[in-house]
């Protein structure tokens, strides 16, 4: 990649709700003292975001629409990262990815679409491995908590009993803070995508659809209510287990199997406090029940139909700013070593998952990227934030960014 860039990086999509918090984040926190532009498909609007958030003259604006790949393959020559926070991706964010892919640009996204982030590992791993990009998916609350608390955990591990834990357990303990619009309209799009091709459900089930050319062993299936003797606590299906466990081992898979190729991950949702066992075996078995049923009801046209339209948060849309300091995540991730021995890293979010936690991390993503990650540890592929950045951005996000690793 050219040092010579006229910016360190470029927010796209900067007048959507997310992308603005990405703004507004850069310039509360002095984005690392980088060169910084915001981007989106009306200058107008860019211009009244810059007036609105007081961002000093020199954020540039650059006009380009996501579906316009002569105006993004110039803007991505521009800059040395892009942050594009338009999604579903799916849908609007291939001809961005494939130009960062092609120009030598490192990128990062909220994507948490499987089946299109397999297809661009495909597509997009020959020409960033030439042109030296960093591609780096799901840089949100899908995936980095998760991802980055594995990492954690087996580095850990791997000081405390020389070798790493053969089994981690991720558990969602609190979280506060609803999904994101732009996360439940990738996750009807996705729907629509597996409606079109019943094939596709093979590989949304599929733990190891991110890791091609390798099959792990037999996951946890993780869809019942289900006692965790390891958290004293009863759980259920987490919704964001779908995307974070093949992330998981994703990561795994591109730092050639430290954890071991018979790695297992488990990802749920703790429905009680440990030790409160009828009362959250009831969430449980509620949560497991409404899960069924919710995707049943899902794979039904007029029921997206209608949720489209009156229930989900539309992409663009979102909480306010006491709602989003509000909001808060705990995540524990516990393994057991060959010999028994148990380890357990707490991670915690100090805003919103959705929009305040998820803002800061994909900014701290493309900062990580720029200014902590040599092309030795990480040269030009498509990566995940655990195998691109791993502890590097454990430490940037507990220093800038609200989050906390520790050993429980």
């Amino acid at each position: 990649m050219k040092a010579d860039r006229e910016f360190d990086l470029i927010v796209f999509g900067a007048t959507g709700f997310t992308g603005r918090l990405v703004a507004e984040y850069l310039q509360l926190s002095g984005a690392s003292g980088a060169r910084w532009a915001i981007a989106g498909r009306s200058l107008d609007k860019l211009g009244k975001v810059r007036d609105e958030l007081k961002l000093p003259p020199g954020v540039a604006l650059v006009q380009a629409d996501a579906g316009d790949a002569a105006a993004l393959k110039a803007l991505v020559r521009r800059t040395r990262v892009a942050i594009t926070t338009v999604g579903p991706y799916q849908l609007h964010g291939e001809p961005l990815v494939t130009a960062c892919a092609e120009a030598g640009t490192d990128y990062v996204d909220l994507c948490g679409e499987p089946l299109w982030m397999a297809r661009l590992i495909d597509k997009l791993t020959p020409l960033a491995a030439k042109s030296g990009a960093r591609i780096v998916f799901s840089c949100g609350f899908d995936s980095i908590p998760f991802d980055l608390g594995v990492v954690y955990l087996q580095a850990e591990a791997q000081q405390r009993f020389g070798a790493p834990l053969p089994e981690v357990r991720g558990r969602v303990a609190r979280l506060k803070g609803a999904a994101s619009g732009g996360t439940l309209a990738s996750l009807m799009e996705t729907i629509e995508a597996v409606r079109r091709e019943p094939g596709l459900i093979k590989l949304m089930a599929n733990p190891f659809a991110l890791t091609p050319g390798f099959k792990g062993p037999r996951q946890p299936a993780d869809q019942d209510a289900e006692y965790d003797d390891w958290a004293d606590a009863w759980s259920g299906p987490f919704l964001m287990a779908t995307i974070n466990t093949k992330n998981v081992h994703r990561s795994n898979a591109l730092r050639g199997h430290p954890w071991g190729a018979d790695f297992v991950y488990s990802e749920k949702l703790l429905t009680g406090k440990p030790g409160q066992g009828d009362k959250g075996r009831k969430k449980a078995i509620a949560l497991a029940r409404f899960t069924r049923l919710q995707n049943l009801a899902l794979g039904f046209g007029p029921t997206r139909h209608l949720l489209r339209r009156f229930v989900l948060t539309q992409p663009g849309d979102g909480p306010d700013r006491a709602a989003r300091e509000a909001g808060h995540y705990v995540l524990w991730f516990t393994g057991k070593s060959a010999r028994g021995e148990t380890l357990r890293v707490i991670v915690k979010g100090d805003r919103d998952p959705g929009y305040g936690s998820t803002s800061k991390m994909i900014s701290e993503a493309a900062l990580c990227l720029l200014q902590d990650v040599g092309r030795d540890a990480a040269p030009g592929g498509v990566w995940t934030p655990g195998s691109a950045m791993g502890l590097a951005l454990v430490r940037r996000l507990q220093a800038r960014a609200g989050l906390s690793f520790s050993i429980a």
